[in-house]
């Protein structure tokens, strides 16, 4: 198979094949996560397991998923991304079996780790693989194309489970990834075959980023959920140690595992600030709004699911635009404007009136979709294209992991005001979510002001 230029990307009609193996890809992992929590009560009832139990079923997919992605990233540069993303496949694919065939949760839950380790495999080289499919004056419209699936695949998620879980058994929405799995493992030998990095894998790294990662992941859903301070304290202090640990070894470092070399470059840092800041105000809000439409304006659990539908569905109608857009204007300027957009979206939702009609809330909706899809194909963009060539690799974890510690942090945030605000919680949470997000906004246009430097 032919090794891709950066800068011609791949010929026609290889290049049709390997974008449909990294959508596959992309739209497994990403509604296996969706899924799941859908299908959390079926399971831990055929199981006879508490919902405390179950809700390992999704927090072991979503740790292994964390820790691995930048041991896998840099894996990636050392060994191929298409090594990495061909065996993130295999494994996903037999896990996804072995979920399926799970008869205890321990073993659902084991089948789960598994799984996540296959899709981190597949998330954490997914940008840098499309940084080698796509020729560079086209980067935008591939990174656009990446955020259509993520967008889709996220509002299929509940739709697909529903549908599956009233005629099957909750085992089939595990199997329906194995035929899946098979196509993309044949489409899979149109991927590029890029350059090697001739270093040695750090394993030392490898584990403390695991244990900073994870122990960072624990204290911070521990805090939300008003879990022993002194527990969650000593998590926190262990993970601070792991993180100046792996931090102090990654400084001598040409390629470091966790990319500190790549957060020197401002716009580098700047576009991964944006990215942790604009995933934290959006998990807030996916978190509180279900629980909004509900408790406060009185909505079934199926309208509340119809009017969230309209924020995927502006984000996939926004991606490509912003991608075309991506290749030709500075992703400061197109990012603070989308984050503008999240943001008054998110401060409209949340100054609804006492009764609004499903019109009211559908157009603030499509307004907080169509502004996140404008900022988040220009900053990925940024994000791949600021980093050497060789670098692909690094960038492309640091993407997926700002995109997932924003979303933990946005998530813990949620059950933290649960706690402090009761009744009022989902109010003020729309309301941090769209501070967070005009935070977010005046981080993007930074850039503008370092590119102006830089020249």
């Amino acid at each position: 198979m032919q090794r891709a230029d950066e800068s011609d990307g791949l010929p026609l009609p290889q290049r049709y094949g390997a974008i449909l193996t990294i959508a596959l890809g992309i739209a497994m992992a990403v509604l296996d996560g969706a899924i799941a929590n859908v299908a959390l009560p079926t399971i831990a009832r055929d199981m006879l397991a508490s919902p405390a139990a179950s809700i390992w079923v999704v927090n072991a997919y979503q740790l292994a998923i964390t820790i691995l992605m930048l041991p896998l990233a840099s894996l990636g540069e050392i060994v191929g991304f298409r090594r990495v993303y061909y065996a993130g496949l295999v494994v996903f694919t037999l896990a996804s079996l072995a979920c399926a065939l799970a008869t205890s949760l321990p073993a659902l839950t084991a089948a789960r780790v598994l799984q996540g380790i296959g899709a981190a495999g597949i998330l954490s080289v997914n940008g840098a693989l499309v940084r080698f499919i796509y020729p560079r004056d086209m980067l935008g419209r591939g990174i656009g194309v990446n955020t259509i699936v993520v967008a889709v695949s996220a509002a299929l998620g509940p739709t697909v489970a529903a549908a599956i879980l009233a005629v099957a058994s909750w085992q089939w929405l595990f199997a329906i990834n194995v035929p899946i799995g098979a196509v993309a493992l044949v489409a899979a030998q149109t991927l590029p075959r890029t350059p090697r990095a001739a270093r040695r894998f750090d394993v030392v790294s490898a584990l403390l980023n695991a244990a900073f990662f994870g122990l960072l992941i624990v204290a911070l859903d521990g805090a939300g959920h008003g879990e022993d301070a002194l527990g969650v304290a000593l998590e926190a202090l262990a993970a601070l140690l792991a993180g100046v640990a792996l931090v102090l070894r990654q400084l001598p470092q040409t390629s470091p595992l966790l990319p500190v070399d790549l957060l020197r470059i401002p716009i580098f840092a700047l576009s991964i600030a944006t990215s942790v800041c604009s995933f934290m105000a959006q998990m807030l809000a996916y978190v509180a709004l279900p629980f909004y439409l509900q408790d406060a304006l009185g909505r079934s659990q199926v309208e509340t699911g119809l009017l969230m539908t309209p924020w995927p569905l502006a984000t996939a109608i926004a991606a490509p635009i912003a991608g075309r857009l991506a290749d030709r204007y500075p992703a400061g300027a197109l990012g603070g404007v989308g984050l503008a957009c999240f943001a008054a979206g998110l401060l409209l939702l949340a100054l609804l009136p006492a009764h609004p009609g499903n019109g009211d809330i559908v157009w603030r909706m499509a307004v907080c979709g169509f502004g996140f899809g404008l900022f988040q194909a220009p900053n990925n963009r940024a994000i791949l294209s600021a980093a050497p060539r060789e670098r692909s690799g690094g960038a492309s974890g640091m993407l997926g992991t700002a995109r997932l510690l924003g979303q933990t942090a946005g998530a813990a945030l949620m059950a933290l005001m649960f706690t402090m605000f009761g009744n009022r919680a989902t109010t003020a949470a729309l309301l941090t979510s769209a501070a967070v997000a005009f935070v977010a906004a005046g981080v993007s246009c930074a850039r503008l002001m370092e590119r102006h430097r830089a020249r």
